[in-house]
């Protein structure tokens, strides 16, 4: 087992005491009186009673007491073993009599031990021998034994060095038998009791001691002798030889005892809990209950563990919710002991309930049964509702087994006890139960805090069998709290409690603090021991300067102080200690008065590694049997260790480091140990620590370190092999207190309890960590005098003071405590008169702290502070400051000292007499008539040095007033210290609350004169927060200390600051406010200072209104007027008069008292339609009396045929109209009025240009009126493009009829239009479709009839063309389809089509966004309305997107292809196929012509027809007379010449030669077939021609064709859109201008006749075109 490692801290450590010092200051007795009762130690008297016969027979029990002293004299080595020895003979000394018996070596007698030791008595008869050697062998060892005050030290001998470490040799011989030298010591010692030392201490030290001696003596080189032990004057060695064999039988002896030595560990290990870390563990486990309905039943347990393990019940393996329902269920946890009552129980809550308690050493439950009965008969009904509290009924069944029902009552009770330290305190209660059975007699048991308590030293107990006692022999603070009795029936109990409060001794030195508590050693290794304690609730009246820590070896008296400058930090590392030696420790608080009482003695402590500690408390030494036992390991190779894991600081301070790490995976068979080291972190300087010793445990702390730097750690394993890699380094840490000192609790709330005492609630201090517990103080009302109420920290936000004056008035204030030290003392509750029960209200409460101290100016020996008001002011107005200041010194600050002893009304305060260069800390208290409230916070520490900055000092007491949703209006008051030069002016910032310190920004660029400025531009809503820095000559100083947090918003009911002036002219400032309090005032200032000349105001308030009311408003009064209500929620308001202002009201006052009409206008002119002129104002309001007088250049003018004058009195309106404005009448017009006494005019002045212009405008609109009475325009020529990319121009007319004519115009010459215009919607219009450049030209539009005519004229050339095209270009691009693809047989086209083309267009491609160079491969072109991309001969780089890209003049617009994978593979096939049947119809064999249709020819003539025939390659040709073949004979001559002309020769016909005759010409491209119908006329007459002729007809439809067929062409939108699609058929071909045409096959060939072919498609191009088919006839 491990001591308790520091991360504890972390889980409440310092808490301990409740949970086990009970245990740890009761040992003793609790040890006795196990050991009486167990066998345990009865089987290891008779296994050392036989250790003690064996030894004896071995080593001749005649050794007297002489010899050993004497060798104790020869060697500090042998005497650590007899140090071990002894360990073993006084721990079962205690045991067993018949042990005593046996060994006379091991008697206790001293009269004996006083006659045999006289050599080593010196003159003292009870000098323990024991004690001697051991200080000659070992300065860690130092004997406690029992009832004896006598504290042993011996000057006559001198104590001796520390022993040197020697490196352990393994024996390791090869012969079994063979002899070595084992030392043996032997001798017997007296013990003699140390005062203040238990039993469990004194355990402890002998297991130290013993440790020590068995590893020194096996750490000495070269094997071990046996010395013989002569008589005390020879000093003669004895030496055993044994052999290997005869060491490990008589090691084996030892075994017996393993067995019981484990036994004792375990028990040991029981009691010994105060530095352990441990599972929780159930004390007391809750019991199973068989309860009536409507009964309430209680289930308690007690529960140890740490850290404090934290309990959940459940029901049937379901965690109980208190809330559900409420009242159901009640959980309770004090101090250890928890409960869970069940109120009011039913059938539903029969089931199993368990508790589990939790910590982070593990987890472990307990159940028990809830059996509840419904009852049939008859019942007490008061017994079924009685609560387990009081008087529980306790049914069910004994250990005796038979059923009974127990009340258990408590009658002579103890109550609240009160003492002192160092006095004996005893509790008692008399006990009755009912029904008294003899056999069955009660568990008596004592708790503190929820802890059980044992029979102690300390703590008495006695049980008469009526009355129960309970006595404090020597009261301690840590003996405060709460003291329960539990009376345990079987299966049930009853509890009784009641607190104890233990108050401070006397001080030895007036005005001392109390002295510290709960001393405790929180590690310990080998060279220090890290102490902590408890602050006192009680400092002397004067503050805390910190503690000092005393250690003390065990066994001497001398008292060694540990630090030299007091301590703060309830925390101190202990160093220089010797390894192996037991310290115990106290500690001291000091404070201006003196230095307290020293605390109580912690428990004993040994220095030791704690991996040393840990396997001695696992395997305890067996007592000395004169062996020594030996295991022996067979020898490996050994490993060097590898790096240690997982390396972490687990605590820092400003005075050590402590690391923790986990052993390395690789490390062999053999132990390792670690060396640390440090290293100044950014550095790879590394240092080590522990270079001499390395530490043996995976912990360590590390000394020696410069407070605020950063430090990085690593560790190194080391073994006989070697020094292992070392570990990952640490992350930098800080060498400084990382705990500060808590915030004050808040929210004290008192509340009447009994007659005595009073309940005191409070909210834990915000970010509170490792809080130790509370005080409590308690004062008078009026005494000023604080008492404790409490003198051991209470956990818990709740705690009863008791020991009150009944009637008197009381208030509290609370703070809380943890290892860096007391925070500052809440706020002081509310008073409360101490009565039981019901009190009655509470008065106004003190004001809320100050907060935000800061320093305004420093000097050599003074300081100016300011600081902000406090938030609450407590119903009343605040009436004063006090401040208090300390000084720090190597950060522990001092006492408060009071600064001022009369109030100081303003937040700002120079505190004079201080120290030059010291550092100091300040607090501010503010005061009403309710009294002072708690003071603030510490503020941060300060020097007191003479500022040299040349800049000012930070401006300081900012306010915000007249919070507005967009505004406010921000105050401040000038620095103190102003710098080297006068301030200059102010600059203000402002950011969001929640905005980063980079969002500061300046409201002012140029620096402020005043100290108040309206910040305006405020989002609604939104929090902002302000600071002002004052600038001079030398630059601009540091800023102020920030303003709350301020919401820009208007709050509801706000209202205004008003100006007024009577009748009478009397001009005041009117303020009210509807939110009052009893308390509230009117405080008016100007330009936001206070009003103090009252010779130029009158300030009149009532109610809820003031009015400040000028006496002589001039120039003196000029300022910004403020008013502000106190006692509000901020409500406020301002007035600005400034000089035009003034004259504002100035004229207002004379118009008051001087009246005037007033007018709306002042006199103004206008034109009318007609060109009439209209002079007009306007007044306010008119009575029926009031007249007006009409001045031009001062003559009085009359309504006439010029003038026409009108005064509406209902409107006030004054108005005259003149018909015409001639060049007479320029000059000044006036309007006078009179209503009354009040009078007013109006002048206006037209000369000059502005009569001019006037007269301008009146001619005009009366031309303009003229105009309009015939047709007019209304909205002049225009233009609009149309979807269809037509230009429209229009115009908007008006006054229109039937008769009325309308002519359009292009450059003058009239433009002829089909249509007639209707008028209907005042619209005419002229469209123009596809516009283009030869549409450029003036257009005019011309309306006239009977009553006139009017005309419009629209440009449209150079820009305003331009303009137009670009609309055009515009539409046109709009209308462009999506691009498509099309296969040719040259290629692959992309086209798109338009409305219509025009060249305005511009067109371009682009490829994969590159623009396109355009070549003979690549081109582009327009057909008709068909904008298009011809690629010829693709190939796979034409892959990609393309884009069209139209640019209207202005704009583009873009239309994207994608001609790639699927859709370039499909549309090159199509190409290939296409190029295919293009060389196909290009080279197949035809014929060109030659041959008619129709040949008619007389009997006997000569036939001779010609034709050509193509083909690549040449064709054949055969001839088909009447379908059938047909050669060339005598008759019919065929010839084919050249490959190309074809000849047919009948050199006479005759009628068997008349048919139908095909030539047919093939070659691999094709074959074409042409026929030639030959009608022979017999000689008998010309008569039968024509019926031959038509016969022939009849069967042959092929002509000769005497002119081409023209093209039909189509005009309308059906044909274009057939043209379309007739476009997009693959066969078509289209030649254009810019596309290369395939040459002619033959170009020399040109045939005399063309032959269409007699082909439908043929047939019905020519109907459609000639509209019948033309028949030729070629007569031969």
């Amino acid at each position: 087992m491990m001591s308790l490692p520091f991360y504890q801290r972390h889980h409440e450590h310092y808490d301990r005491a409740y949970r086990h010092k009970a245990l740890q200051s009761t040992v003793s007795q609790y040890q006795r009186e196990a050991k009486s009762k167990s066998a345990v130690y009865a089987q290891g008297s008779t296994a050392y009673s036989r250790g003690s016969a064996a030894y004896r027979h071995a080593s001749a029990a005649d050794y007297s007491l002489e010899s050993s002293a004497a060798y104790s004299h020869d060697s500090s080595a042998h005497a650590l073993e007899l140090a071990a020895y002894s360990y073993g003979s006084t721990a079962y000394d205690h045991h067993s009599a018949a042990q005593s018996k046996q060994s006379a070596a091991y008697s206790l007698d001293s009269e004996s031990l006083s006659k045999s030791s006289a050599a080593y008595s010196h003159g003292s008869e009870s000098i323990n021998k024991l004690a001697a050697a051991y200080r000659l062998g070992s300065e860690a060892y130092s004997l406690g034994l029992k009832d004896s005050n006598i504290m042993i030290e011996d000057q006559s001998y001198k104590m001796s060095p520390k022993a040197k470490r020697a490196k352990q040799n393994l024996i390791s011989e090869d012969k079994e038998n063979k002899a070595m030298d084992y030392s043996v010591p032997i001798f017997t010692g007296r013990e003699v009791t140390i005062s203040g030392i238990t039993d469990t201490e004194e355990e402890r030290i002998k297991e130290s001691a013993a440790y020590i001696a068995r590893r020194n003596l096996l750490a000495k080189g070269e094997g071990v002798s046996v010395s013989k032990v002569a008589a005390s004057a020879s000093q003669e060695e004895h030496h055993e030889k044994k052999s290997r064999k005869v060491a490990i039988r008589e090691s084996a002896e030892c075994v017996a005892l393993k067995k019981t030595l484990e036994d004792t560990q375990a028990f040991h290990k029981k009691l010994n809990q105060d530095k352990l870390l441990h599972a929780p563990e159930f004390i007391i486990k809750p019991h199973s209950h068989t309860v009536w309905e409507k009964q309430n039943v209680k289930f308690h347990c007690t529960v140890a563990g740490w850290p404090e393990p934290h309990v959940t019940w459940y029901k049937n393996n379901v965690p109980i919710n208190v809330q559900t329902p409420p009242g159901k269920y009640i959980i309770e946890s004090r101090y250890g002991l928890h409960s869970l009552e069940i109120s009011t129980c039913d059938f539903e809550d029969t089931a199993q309930y368990h508790a589990s308690a939790m910590n982070v050493k593990g987890e472990i439950s307990a159940y028990a049964s809830l059996v509840v009965k419904r009852y049939k008969g008859e019942i007490d009904a008061s017994l079924l509702h009685a609560g387990t509290v009081t008087m529980p009924l306790s049914l069910g069944v004994t250990p005796h087994g038979f059923a009974s029902r127990f009340e258990i009552s408590f009658v002579d009770k103890f109550d609240v006890t009160f003492g002192r330290e160092g006095e004996t305190m005893s509790l008692g209660c008399t006990v009755v139960i009912s029904p008294d059975i003899k056999r069955f007699k009660p568990d008596i048991e004592w708790y503190r805090n929820g802890v059980l308590i044992t029979p102690s030293k300390w703590v008495q107990m006695h049980w008469s069998g009526e009355r129960a006692t309970l006595t404090l022999t020597h009261a301690n603070k840590e003996d405060e709290g709460l003291y329960t009795l539990r009376v345990v029936m079987g299966d049930y109990y009853e509890e009784y409690s009641g607190y104890v409060f233990v108050r401070d001794a006397d001080a030895e030195i007036p005005g001392a603090p109390g002295a510290p508590l709960d001393v405790q050693c929180l590690d310990a290794n080998k060279d220090y021991v890290i102490v902590s304690w408890k602050q006192p609730a009680v400092d002397g009246g004067n503050p805390i300067l910190g503690y000092f820590i005393d250690r003390c070896e065990v066994g001497t008296t001398h008292w060694t102080q540990c630090n030299e400058t007091p301590v703060k930090f309830a925390r101190f590392p202990v160093t220089g200690l010797i390894e192996g030696r037991s310290y115990i420790f106290r500690v001291r608080a000091v404070n201006k008065a003196g230095v307290s009482l020293p605390s109580r003695v912690s428990e004993p402590v040994a220095a030791l590694d704690p991996a040393d500690r840990a396997r001695l408390r696992s395997h305890p030494s067996a007592p000395w049997t004169g062996q020594i036992i030996v295991t022996e390991e067979e020898p490996a190779e050994g490993v060097i260790p590898g790096p240690p894991t997982d390396l972490q600081v687990i605590e820092a301070t400003k005075n050590y480091v402590v690391l923790s790490w986990k052993p390395p995976g690789q490390r062999g068979h053999e132990g390792i140990m670690y060396f640390v080291e440090k290293c100044v972190a950014g550095t790879e300087n590394w240092q080590r620590v522990n270079t001499e010793i390395p530490v043996k445990s995976p912990r360590f702390a590390v000394f020696d370190l410069a407070e605020g730097k950063s430090y990085c750690f690593r560790v190194r394993c080391c073994n006989s092999a070697g020094i292992g890699e070392p570990s990952e380094a640490t992350e930098a840490t800080v060498v400084d207190d990382k705990l500060d000192i808590p915030k004050a609790p808040g929210r004290i709330m008192p509340t009447r309890n009994t007659d005595t005492s009073v309940v005191v609630t409070w909210t834990e201090p915000p970010d509170a960590k490792e809080l130790v517990g509370y005080y409590i103080e308690s004062s008078v009302v009026g005494s000023g005098r604080w008492e404790p109420c409490n003198n051991n920290p209470v956990k818990g936000t709740r705690f009863i003071c008791h020991g009150l004056v009944t009637g008197e008035k009381y208030i509290f204030r609370v703070r809380a405590v943890n290892a860096a030290g007391l925070s500052e003392f809440s706020q002081e509750s509310e008073p409360i008169e101490v009565q039981a029960a019901i009190g009655g209200g509470l008065l106004h409460a003190a004001p809320s702290p100050p907060y935000d101290i800061t320093v305004l100016e420093s000097v050599r020996d003074s300081m100016v502070l300011g600081w902000k008001q406090p938030k609450v002011t407590g119903g009343t107005e605040i009436t004063g400051y006090y401040v208090n200041y300390r000084e720090v010194i190597g950060g522990v600050p001092g006492k408060w000292m009071e600064a001022n002893i009369k109030p100081v009304s303003e937040r700002a305060y120079r505190i004079q007499n201080l120290k030059e260069n010291m550092v100091y800390q300040f607090q501010v208290a503010a005061a009403n008539l309710a009294g002072v409230g708690t003071p603030s916070l510490p503020s941060k520490s300060f020097k007191c040095e003479e500022w040299t900055i040349a800049v000012p000092g930070p401006p300081h007491d900012l306010a915000c007033t007249e919070i507005r949703k967009d505004s406010l209006v921000l105050l401040w008051k000038e620095p103190v210290y102003t710098g080297r030069s006068p301030i200059a002016g102010y600059y203000v910032d402002i950011k969001e609350t929640e905005a980063t310190e980079e969002h500061w920004r300046s409201v002012n660029e140029k620096p402020l004169q005043k100290r108040f400025l309206k910040i305006g531009g405020l989002k609604e809503g939104v929090s902002y927060v302000f600071r002002v820095r004052a600038t001079n000559q030398a630059g601009v100083g540091k800023p102020s200390a920030v303003t709350d947090p301020v919401v820009a918003e208007t709050q509801p009911g706000t209202k205004e600051m008003v100006v007024d002036v009577d009748d009478n002219g009397v001009i005041s400032l009117n303020f009210e406010c509807d939110q009052m309090s009893p308390n509230s005032k009117f405080v008016w200032s100007k330009n936001y200072e206070p009003i103090e000349d009252d010779s130029r105001l009158d300030i009149d308030t009532k109610g809820g209104k003031s009015k400040a009311t000028f006496k002589d408003l001039g120039e003196d009064d000029l300022g910004i007027y403020s008013c502000v209500v106190t006692d509000t929620d901020g409500v406020s308001s301002s007035y600005t008069i400034d000089e035009e202002e003034m004259k504002r009201l100035l004229a207002l006052s004379h118009e008051r008292k001087f009246p005037t009409v007033p007018l709306v206008s002042e006199l103004a002119v206008e034109i009318l339609e007609k060109g009439e002129v209209r002079f007009w104002l306007q007044a306010e309001k008119l009575s029926g009396n009031a007249k007006a007088n009409f001045v031009f250049n001062d003559k009085e003018i009359f309504n006439g045929e010029k003038y026409k004058m009108k005064v509406d009195q209902k409107t006030g309106l004054v108005e005259m109209i003149m018909d015409k404005l001639e060049d007479k009448d320029e000059g000044t017009y006036t309007f006078q009025l009179q209503d009354g006494k009040a009078t007013n005019q109006s002048s206006l002045v037209l000369i000059g240009d502005v009569f001019k212009k006037l007269q301008n405008e009146a001619d005009f609109q009366r031309k303009e009126w003229h105009r309009k009475q015939g047709p007019h325009f209304v909205d002049k020529l225009g233009w609009e493009v149309t979807s269809d990319c037509n230009v429209l121009l229009k115009c908007k007319v008006a006054n229109i009829k039937k008769e009325t004519h309308i002519v359009w115009y292009k450059d003058d010459r009239e433009i002829m239009v089909d249509e007639e215009h209707d008028f209907k919607d005042g619209v005419c219009t002229l469209l123009i479709s596809e516009f283009s450049k030869k549409d450029a030209g003036t257009y005019e539009v011309i309306l006239k009839d009977d009553r006139g005519k009017d005309s419009s004229e629209l440009k449209l050339t150079n820009a305003a063309f331009a303009d137009l095209m670009n609309e055009v270009c515009r539409r046109i691009a709009l209308s462009a389809t999506d691009l498509k693809i099309q296969s040719t047989a040259e290629g692959i086209r992309l086209y798109s089509f338009v409305n219509y083309y025009v060249e305005d267009l511009r067109v371009g491609w682009v490829h994969n966004d590159v623009q396109i160079r355009f070549t003979d491969r690549v081109k582009t072109g327009v057909t008709g309305e068909q904008i298009w991309l011809q690629i010829n001969e693709p190939t796979p780089q034409d892959k990609g997107k393309y884009t069209m890209e139209l640019f209207d003049g202005k704009t583009g617009h873009k239309k994207t292809v994608d001609l790639s994978g699927q859709a370039f593979d499909e549309a090159f096939a199509e190409f290939q196929r296409l190029k295919q049947a293009a060389i196909a119809e290009k080279n197949r064999a035809r014929v060109l012509g030659g041959l008619p249709d129709v040949v008619t020819i007389q009997e006997g003539k000569a036939l001779n027809l010609s034709c050509t025939v193509w083909g690549d390659p040449a064709p054949e040709v055969s001839w088909l007379k009447n379908e059938k073949s047909f050669v060339s004979d005598a008759n019919c001559i065929l010839k084919f010449e050249s490959g190309k002309n074809v000849s047919f020769t009948i050199s006479a016909v005759s009628t068997l030669d008349s048919g139908k005759y095909s030539i047919v010409v093939k070659n691999k491209y094709g074959t074409e077939t042409s026929d030639v119908t030959v009608v022979v006329i017999p000689m008998s007459g010309q008569t039968d021609m024509a019926k031959h002729a038509a016969s022939a007809q009849g069967h042959n439809q092929n002509h000769i064709t005497v002119a081409k067929k023209k093209k039909s062409t189509t005009t309308n939108k059906q044909e274009k859109e057939g043209k379309k699609k007739d476009f997009i058929k693959p066969h078509v071909e289209e030649i254009i201008a810019t596309e290369e045409t395939p040459d002619p096959p033959d170009p020399n060939e040109i045939p005399t006749v063309e032959t269409e072919k007699d082909t439908e498609n043929n047939q019905q191009a020519a109907k459609e075109a000639d509209g019948k088919t033309t028949v030729a006839e070629v007569i031969l």
